[in-house]
């Protein structure tokens, strides 16, 4: 049984994540847990699946705390020291719903993953009649937001004066970002900054293509920047003063490269993921860390893994998704919005991207059934070095080949659709496309 992609289980409410699935998981999830907290985003869904998941949950003998509707980042601050259940389908459309568990503010790791996917499959029985838990409501978003702001004034500056607008995009950024943003002294404009989980405004996914009013908006307004959420506030996207949407890769740059100057650590690390640009690696070396990279969805398995090493991890993000772990364990967009309206109010977000290197950056995909994803992969971990032969191989997840300018490419199997994807940035962007682009195609067709 594969419940579990990269973020969670996500899907259709009516298909996949149903009340059913729900109960099921509350039931296999409860069994490990003595008290729950239990989240929901404001998917139309969410209310009839947290029913089924308290009574899943508290039919294994948890007792399950229901926070209500609050965004995934205060979920996960508030199941430090407990588990918690989280559902969302972040910035799926509105028929769609998921569930996220976490244990004492992290996503639970692949093997806690597969240890509930079994025991769904096995559908064992409640626990005994007089075992069930109990259950109570709990109010946490004043907690957390506070939390998010105390952590933002430890960078030392106010606010004051600084203008931002938040496109909370319907979603649980509604309750959370510009709450933070104002308690630190900023003037806030908000777009749909109500919860509807129609998403009337715009879909919820933050895209140069979605956020076309945000963007509008800040360009004819003297707004420093602008700041854009998905459904749960997890995801953050940037537009400068010119309406100009920031490259996620710059944003996540500028974040790492600032918490490793900052740190006092012997072996201060940045993990990352597979996909994510050069521009990170240059930026971070420069400040003195070094950048470890692991697959995509398992940010936390690769900060445990970095700390296991030695390492000190003081920044981990993939593109869009940070996690400050001077905060918390968790992605929280909320939090990356305080600290980066920190930033640009005390050095301007022109200044901040400056030093960075904006290399153009493309991705493809190309056709390839299930079936031979394998093969093609194992031929291109030869077939790339030998076409590159200057560059840097790495195959732990894909086959990444950086160049001695920066410059880099990645080939990976698509996780969800018959693909494999291409990434790539240079300078000549479209010809190193072409040439990777040509070697996987071949490698398709010959196996």
């Amino acid at each position: 049984m594969d419940l579990f992609g990269t973020a969670g289980i996500r899907g259709s409410a009516r298909e996949r994540v149903t009340p059913e699935l729900a109960l099921a998981v509350g039931r296999a999830a409860g069994v490990d847990a003595e008290e729950v907290v239990l989240g929901r985003d404001g998917r139309e869904t969410g209310g009839a699946l947290a029913d089924a998941m308290a009574a899943g949950l508290r039919s294994a003998g948890a007792d399950v705390r229901r926070v209500g509707v609050v965004p995934t980042p205060a979920l996960a601050f508030v199941s430090r020291g407990r588990r918690g259940v989280m559902l969302t389908a972040s910035h799926n459309p509105p028929q769609d719903n998921g569930i996220k568990l976490f244990e004492d503010g992290t996503e639970y790791d692949a093997a806690q993953e597969s240890t509930i996917e079994e025991r769904v499959a096995a559908d064992e029985p409640p626990a005994a009649w007089d075992a069930w838990g109990d259950a109570e409501r709990a109010d946490v978003l004043d907690e957390y937001r506070t939390a998010v702001a105390a952590y933002a004034r430890e960078f030392g500056a106010s606010l004051d004066g600084l203008r931002v607008a938040v496109d909370c995009g319907n979603g649980m950024g509604s309750v959370a970002t510009p709450h933070v943003l104002e308690s630190l002294g900023a003037e806030v404009v908000a777009l749909n900054a109500n919860v509807d989980g129609h998403f009337p405004g715009r879909p919820s996914k933050p895209t140069p293509e979605t956020i076309g009013d945000l963007v509008a908006f800040v360009a004819d307004s003297d707004c420093a920047f602008g700041i854009a959420h998905d459904g749960d506030a997890d995801r953050i996207v940037i537009v400068d003063a010119d309406g100009e949407v920031v490259h996620e890769d710059t944003v996540l740059a500028i974040l790492a490269e600032r918490y490793t100057r900052e740190s006092d650590a012997l072996d201060p690390v940045v993990v990352t993921t597979p996909n994510a640009s050069a521009r990170i690696d240059e930026r971070v070396r420069e400040a003195g860390g070094r950048v470890e990279r692991v697959r995509l969805g398992a940010l936390h398995e690769g900060i445990a893994s970095a700390e296991a090493a030695g390492g000190d991890v003081v920044f981990a993000a993939e593109p869009w998704k940070h996690i400050h772990p001077g905060f918390g364990g968790w992605i929280d967009g909320v939090a990356s919005a305080a600290v980066l309206s920190w930033l640009v109010a005390a050095e301007g977000l022109g200044a901040l991207r400056e030093p960075v290197t904006e290399r153009p950056y493309r991705k493809v995909s190309v056709d390839c059934p299930d079936g031979k994803k394998a093969a093609v992969m194992d031929a291109l971990e030869t077939e790339i070095p030998d076409a590159f032969p200057e560059a840097a191989i790495d195959t732990e997840y894909g086959v990444r080949a950086e160049f001695p300018d920066g410059s880099w490419t990645l080939v990976r199997p698509s996780g969800t659709e018959p693909y494999v994807r291409v990434y790539a940035e240079a300078d000549d962007v479209d010809g190193l496309v072409d040439d990777v682009t040509d070697l996987v195609e071949d490698a398709v067709a010959n196996t």
